[in-house]
């Protein structure tokens, strides 16, 4: 397999290999080709959504030569099948994997309080928030590439922060994730990876409009300093600086990207 060469192209994550999870729609899906648009070679991971994926590996592929992008299903919350998306990646590309970005997660629409959470609701978001987390960074910590190079981002939300009343669950799911990544980060001490958290704020997503009025959407608007919603853009271009060379000094941090909407 490929050593990890420090980018000599013009392009930053040239020579590199990500697996982006939950990569077939909204942020997940913006960072993957981003990542591609910085040279790096990606997996597209997904759970259902085959044609999407299927799809935006052949955009990808039909803008690159040679193939540089493939699709790989897997349940992020499935030690198997996260196992298997890393065999998959390293043996269609002939290289160990650079950088992980877990984007897979969910939120519920109906933005329930505490008392009125079902367990069912509880279990599915900490499946797949958390447990699918800390899954993708067991993997990622034994298999992504080290002595310089290594990267594995973790999505969570700067509701951590805000705390804002129906988002109890969603929030404390995430929460779990930055401290596993603050703690996982200390114990790689050694190998050259960095492991850190992107929190983002409202961002114009399917995920952030599901279950809101337009006048929700005006309100958070308005809250932001920014006087605006976050684009794609906003995160996608942090996560790419955190990927690159440039990111290395960046470890064990939980980056808050929301324009001054939350602290």
């Amino acid at each position: 397999m490929e050593n990890n060469p420090r980018s000599s192209s013009c392009l930053p994550l040239a020579g590199r290999v990500a697996i982006v999870t939950g990569a077939t729609r909204g942020m997940g899906r913006e960072i993957a080709i981003h990542l591609h648009s910085l040279g790096a070679r990606v997996t597209i991971n997904y759970v259902s959504s085959s044609s999407k994926a299927e799809l935006l590996v052949q955009e990808l592929n039909d803008s690159s030569q040679p193939k540089s992008a493939i699709a790989v299903r897997a349940d992020v919350s499935d030690p198997d099948e996260i196992n298997n998306l890393f065999d998959q990646t390293e043996q269609e590309f002939g290289s160990k994997v650079h950088i992980v970005v877990n984007c897979a997660g969910v939120l519920d629409p109906k933005y329930p309080s505490l008392s009125e959470t079902t367990l069912e609701d509880f279990d599915k978001t900490f499946t797949i928030n958390t447990r699918g987390s800390f899954l993708c960074c067991k993997e990622a910590a034994k298999r992504v590439m080290r002595g310089g190079g290594g990267r594995i981002i973790m999505m969570s939300t700067s509701m951590v922060g805000g705390l804002a009343p129906g988002y109890g669950v969603y929030a404390a799911s995430k929460a779990a994730v930055e401290t596993m990544v603050k703690v996982l980060a200390k114990e790689l001490k050694g190998s050259r990876i960095t492991a850190n958290c992107v929190a983002p704020g409202p961002v114009a997503t399917e995920m952030f409009y599901a279950g809101k009025s337009d006048e929700m959407v005006k309100m958070l608007a308005g809250a932001c300093p920014m006087g605006r919603i976050g684009e794609s853009k906003d995160i996608t271009e942090i996560v790419g600086f955190l990927a690159g060379d440039g990111g290395e000094w960046i470890n064990g941090q939980v980056i808050r990207a929301n324009g001054g909407f939350v602290v």
